[in-house]
């Protein structure tokens, strides 16, 4: 036999010439002159029998699919099959390209193969084809389909409807329901349907663990089949006599809501599963009109976009969330009887399909997510990068070829770690500078946009901590006036000076080293949690202004690290702290990935506390403050600090990073 298909190189067209070369048939495939080297690729997945497939160049574009006179006049009437599977499978494609491709690509496919004088046309349509109908649509249905707006449906719809209408040739339509990978090996080759949710799945289980229940919607039933069932169902019917002129519809005759699918993907990416699912048809009470205008809100429909666009998903996708249609199957299914070809469950291979998305085809497997990729020749400003964490910041930014602009108020310190910086081959730019002193931040400002006109990234690290109970506070105001005007005043005073140059450019990011104590509300330490508080709150504030800017903050609730800072606190040698380079670790991700906040989940968790149950939360860590007295410094005593006790390390190991 002879086989001619367009969108042979296509996911499902590989799939079907291994079938039909299996067959022992010769295969043409029509392909685009510029798309030889694809073709080229694929005919070592065939193997030996790749000898078999023949390209035939052409454009679906084209009349006729552009074959030419020596082409037309080699195949005619040797053609028993013609298979035309090229089209347009994308939710997110506008409508010309769809157009173009699905309704008068096939009517060029029809052309070429009333030319050829092929035995039977084999159209690969879509479930697609039926709109958004209400109810069960059978496969001898066509002009009772409802709903077309969208215009993938509508290309699909009309496009079968020229095969149905112009097609002089005996014929067959077949409509896959949402073709998914292989069901053994999960191969597929973009990301559509159901796997645009895999990267809020991903997302959730990096945030939340695997047995919190979480909530959902419940949705509509989405037809979703494997390539490897439509391939096998599509030879089968191609096969068999006396089908001519029949539609086949090659969907999962129990297909399975929104929810459930979710969550079967939620189990095999090892995320919380939604433990309750919202219908939102409970919500019909509410006026369309009513509803279509809260969705038409400007701030509705940017943070809309904005969650969307962050987790990859086409606003077009959301409509088909509470799909109306159920697919009868009633024809495929006679055909197929006795073939041992049948619909594999998802839950036998939603692993699969996960595991491989997640190997093969997450988007961030190919964006640079590395430290050079987002400052490499990028103004970067650190304060307080003479020691600790922003040091070790300093001399990761330095490796991954940052313009770096470091400042510290110890002019011989800071020399020396400008020249250590240098030696690694970094453009370093050191400025000397009291981060406490409002006209020196000033200055500091001034020169550094006369030096380098931009910005890029501000890094706030420089700051002062004061371990002190409030009992022994009370003639000590300045503790408070001294921790609020560098970790508050002088942080404020940066971003206030380098801002107006981020948001002319509308490119900017502010890194804010703040701390665990803000989210567990520490003992001892209400100076200091009271200033980086104050820190966190106008963050949060200049954010929501310049978000439509491009200008964003990162706030980094930085737990215990090991730092000069923390050395007169001798306790501090017992109990579990980060290192500066763990530290630093979490300053790249913040300037790589742009988070709102970055925090250890014992910190996230006593925030959630201390909202819920905050009698709870005070208790707790006023067990904490009563097992741990302050320093002898703290007291205004002299001798050395008590040792730490056995109940001392446990509790904060327990509490791990938390300041005591």
């Amino acid at each position: 036999m002879n086989y001619f298909l367009t969108g042979g190189t296509g996911f499902i067209g590989r799939f079907l010439v291994e079938k039909l070369l299996a067959r022992g048939g010769d295969v043409h495939l029509l392909v685009r002159k510029e798309s030889l080297d694809k073709l080229e690729a694929l005919r070592e997945r065939w193997g030996p029998a790749s000898d078999r497939v023949h390209a035939v160049v052409g454009d679906l574009g084209k009349p006729g699919l552009g074959l030419d006179a020596k082409t037309r006049k080699a195949l005619a009437g040797k053609v028993d099959h013609f298979f035309h599977l090229a089209a347009v499978y994308d939710m997110a494609s506008d409508e010309a390209s769809q157009q173009q491709a699905n309704v008068e690509g096939t009517r060029h496919a029809l052309e070429a193969a009333s030319a050829l004088e092929a035995g039977c046309f084999h159209h690969v349509s879509s479930i697609a084809a039926a709109g958004l109908f209400k109810g069960t649509f059978r496969e001898d249905m066509f002009d009772e389909a409802t709903n077309l707006d969208h215009p993938y449906l509508s290309s699909k719809h009309e496009s079968e409807g020229v095969v149905r209408q112009e097609c002089q040739l005996p014929f067959r339509i077949y409509r896959p329901g949402m073709v998914v990978g292989h069901s053994r090996t999960g191969e597929m080759d973009k990301v559509d349907g159901p796997y645009y949710f895999f990267k809020m799945i991903q997302k959730v289980r990096r945030t939340l663990p695997e047995w919190v229940p979480t909530i959902g919607v419940e949705g509509g039933r989405l037809n979703i089949v494997p390539v490897d069932y439509v391939v096998d169902a599509l030879d089968h019917i191609a096969h068999q006599p006396g089908e001519d002129g029949l539609c086949f519809h090659l969907v999962d005759p129990e297909p399975y809501k929104v929810g459930e699918i979710l969550n079967l993907f939620c189990e095999a990416g090892h995320a919380p599963r939604m433990a309750m699912r919202v219908d939102s048809r409970m919500f019909g009470f509410v006026p369309p009109f009513i509803r279509q205008s809260l969705k038409n809100l400007p701030p509705v429909k940017r943070l809309t976009s904005a969650v969307l666009e962050d987790l990859g998903i086409p606003e077009s996708v959301l409509s088909f969330i509470n799909y109306p249609t159920r697919f009868d199957d009633r024809e495929s299914e006679r055909v197929l009887r006795g073939s041992g070809i049948e619909v594999p469950r998802l839950t036998d291979y939603a692993t699969v399909l996960w595991d491989y998305w997640e190997r093969n085809m997450d988007p961030d497997l190919f964006r640079d997510r590395s430290l050079r990729g987002a400052v490499e020749g990028k103004v970067c400003v650190i304060t307080g990068a003479t020691s600790g964490i922003g040091l070790s910041t300093a001399q990761r930014l330095a490796d991954a070829g940052a313009i770096l602009v470091i400042g510290a108020r110890k002019p011989e310190r800071l020399k020396e770690v400008a020249a250590s910086l240098r030696d690694r081959g970094a453009e370093v730019h050191a400025y000397q500078c009291d981060f406490s002193d409002m006209e020196a931040c000033d200055g500091f400002v001034t020169q550094v946009l006369e030096d380098h006109g931009v910005v890029d990234v501000l890094i706030n690290n420089a700051g002062r901590s004061i371990r002190r109970s409030l009992a022994l506070s009370f003639d000590r105001f300045h503790d408070f006036e001294r921790t609020m005007q560098l970790n508050y005043f002088g942080a404020v005073r940066l971003i206030m000076g380098f801002a107006p140059g981020m948001l002319k450019r509308k490119r900017g990011h502010v890194v804010n080293i703040s701390s665990i104590g803000t989210l567990t509300n520490a003992p001892r330490f209400s100076a200091y949690v009271a200033s980086k508080s104050a820190l966190d709150a106008f963050s949060r504030c200049a954010a929501a202004e310049w978000s439509d800017r491009n200008v964003t903050f990162t706030t980094i609730n930085m737990p215990l690290v090991k730092t000069p800072m923390i050395a007169p606190t001798r306790i501090y040698d017992s109990v579990p702290t980060l290192t500066p380079e763990e530290a630093a670790d979490m300053v790249t991700e913040a300037i790589i990935q742009r988070p709102k906040r970055i925090a250890t989940r014992l910190g996230v968790f006593a925030q959630v506390t201390h909202a819920v149950a905050p009698k709870l939360g005070e208790i707790v860590m006023n067990t904490g403050y009563r097992m741990f007295p302050d320093s002898p410094a703290a007291s205004g005593k002299r001798g050395d600090q008590p040792r730490v006790t056995s109940e001392q390390i446990a509790f904060a190991a327990l509490m791990r990073g938390i300041h005591w």
